[in-house]
């Protein structure tokens, strides 16, 4: 009997004859999450703007699962659009119970002087691009039987920010952008849960990448987001592994339409 319990905890978080979609997974947070969710058994499908880029898709083939790469620049709606068809006309990978839209960019002027386009590229990469691919998986997984181990048919997890929930500085079109995930995830979870496919975001907080390097060099900014943050640190890449292999898995079966945060207690504060 003991044995069997000890075996019953990490069952619940294994991933194994699942395949994931995961955008945005070339580096930070998107390369840790996809590298995460082969670690918990799943085959992975990367979608990169650039396919010379191969680390990650050599990481998860070290693993011993599969990873294939699919080029598409999401900034681009026609690329975007043909994307999953293509996925499944290939035929290689069946089944897709689990999508991470992890991809995004930032943008950073005063308001005033925001330019259109700016915003215009922002809201596609970051808003758009995820309602399509969530539409368009999500579909496929509604017509999948249910998995015989989680229950459900798929799971989707977007990424939103602190700024879903606060405005930022000189970053409107993030703001709007991250708001708006915020709002599909849930939209999208009151139409598909019963229906076996559970829908839900992570909120980072001031997480150590690329994206948030004019903080980082930014003295003042840095001190002072640095000193509201109780866990006394910026967050790392890292530090997301647990969380999507949580969503993605048969733990959290009853969480959906819920958007949660990792930010080391910012909001909190």
């Amino acid at each position: 009997m003991a044995t069997a319990n000890a075996n019953a905890i990490p069952s619940m978080f294994s991933l194994q004859g699942h395949t994931a979609l995961v955008t945005g997974a070339t580096r930070g947070i998107g390369k840790a999450v996809a590298i995460a969710l082969a670690e918990a058994g799943a085959d992975i499908i990367l979608v990169q703007r650039d396919p010379s880029q191969t680390s990650t898709q050599e990481a998860i083939l070290a693993l011993g699962r599969a990873a294939t790469i699919y080029q598409a620049d999401l900034a681009s709606p026609a690329s975007v659009a043909s994307l999953v068809p293509r996925i499944l006309s290939e035929g290689r990978h069946p089944e897709i119970r689990i999508l991470v839209n992890c991809a995004g960019i930032q943008r950073r002027h005063p308001c005033e002087r925001f330019p259109d386009a700016d915003f215009a590229e922002v809201l596609q990469v970051n808003l758009a691009s995820v309602f399509s691919l969530t539409r368009d998986v999500g579909a496929h997984m509604l017509g999948l039987d249910p998995h015989p181990v989680t229950g459900r048919r798929g799971s989707v997890i977007n990424f939103a920010s602190l700024l879903s929930f606060q405005g930022g500085f000189t970053v409107p079109a993030y703001a709007a952008s991250k708001g708006a995930v915020a709002q599909l995830t849930k939209s999208f979870a009151n139409e598909w849960t019963a229906r076996g496919v559970t829908v839900n975001a992570i909120a980072p907080g001031y997480i150590e990448t690329d994206m948030n390097e004019a903080l980082l060099n930014d003295p003042e900014r840095l001190a002072s987001i640095s000193q509201r943050i109780p866990a006394g640190r910026w967050g790392t890449p890292e530090d997301f592994k647990g969380t999507v292999v949580y969503l993605a898995s048969r733990a959290s079966a009853y969480v959906s339409g819920h958007v949660l945060v990792v930010d080391g207690g910012w909001m909190g504060r």
